[in-house]
């Protein structure tokens, strides 16, 4: 979110933040900090309301923006609509609630990474890409090494796939190794990995697939680099934003999202069901040169650059609320 905001505080005047909670010192001048935290839903509601009220007294020409959370755009709406200030909600999951169908009917306008990636039919619906900080991610030159790892990463979450992706990896080749990291959240998240540990197991891939902790956002561009490709097999729906890091730092990637048909060439596709399709996918990526594999990850670069950067997002946001013409001040 941090770069997001950034990005917007380039185009604009003034950026400010109501947050529940907030770090000092990674904002530039120009963004404004409120925090409305406290120990009762209600509470929190209202102190919402309240930073939010007193920020509209001198909004003008500028827009309310509820980033992810529904809830965020329904409290915003009685306040700014009537000012008719335009009111954009970010969103892309695949879970259609109660309530974002609440703020879908109350928004001037919905952005999502795609028209697929917000989970109902509206017309307010602008495709505007994910928002990737691309300087985070440095182009890795790629592994030189015999065989071919793979790498997933993401929560243990039954809707990450990652059964179909180690059937794939045992019928792949002796020579494909597999390290998924994340977290375990929920205890349904811990029970499927250690789901997932039997699976392993029983297919025979031990020392060859490694179901390990989260690691510190700052070592992810590492493993990009150590690693031949990422696996994602994340349900429709919600485009896992780790594919476009991925893609940002040069590392090929294999997905069954239909979301990424314009990211993503058809041969690194897959259908999720199919461990056989995929299991052939990584046989193709492992028959490719060092080169070959350098030039997928160069063009996906590119079209994350293009497409799915916070610069680009940020202009997208702006366009959903109709700001066209920036202050030159």
């Amino acid at each position: 979110t941090v770069p997001k905001l950034r990005a917007l505080a380039e185009l604009v005047d003034e950026v400010v933040v109501l947050a529940d909670g907030a770090v000092d010192g990674v904002l530039p001048p120009n963004c404004r900090v409120r925090t409305f935290r406290a120990r009762h839903k209600a509470a929190r509601g209202a102190r919402f309301e309240a930073a939010l009220t007193r920020e509209l007294r001198d909004l003008r020409g500028g827009a309310v923006v509820a980033h992810m959370c529904p809830i965020y755009a329904v409290l915003a709406a009685p306040l700014v609509r009537p000012l008719r200030i335009p009111l954009v909600l970010w969103f892309t999951h695949w879970r259609a609630s109660r309530l974002l169908r609440a703020a879908e009917r109350v928004s001037t306008a919905v952005a999502s990474v795609d028209a697929r990636s917000f989970p109902l039919d509206s017309r307010k619906v602008r495709a505007i890409g994910h928002g990737i900080d691309v300087s985070e991610f440095p182009c890795s030159p790629g592994r030189d090494s015999s065989g071919t790892r793979l790498l997933a990463l993401g929560r243990y979450s039954p809707a990450k796939g990652l059964d179909i992706v180690l059937r794939a990896v045992a019928g792949a080749g002796a020579d494909v190794a597999l390290d998924v990291h994340g977290p375990s959240l929920s205890e349904e998240e811990r029970t499927h990995r250690r789901e997932l540990e039997r699976l392993a197991a029983d297919l025979g891939l031990d020392g060859r697939a490694v179901l390990g902790d989260a690691v510190p956002r700052a070592e992810i561009p590492g493993l990009f680099a150590t690693h031949d490709a990422l696996v994602n097999n994340m349900r429709a729906g919600a485009p896992d934003k780790v594919v476009y890091e991925a893609a940002a730092g040069c590392l090929p990637v294999l997905a069954s999202n239909p979301v990424f048909d314009s990211l993503l060439d058809e041969e690194q596709r897959f259908r999720r069901e199919d461990p056989a399709g995929l299991a052939e996918r990584i046989r193709t990526l492992a028959g490719m040169s060092q080169a070959d594999r350098a030039e997928i990850g160069r063009r996906l670069r590119e079209r994350v650059e293009a497409g799915h950067s916070v610069q680009s997002w940020a202009r997208g946001i702006l366009d959903a609320a109709g700001i066209t013409e920036l202050d030159s001040e």
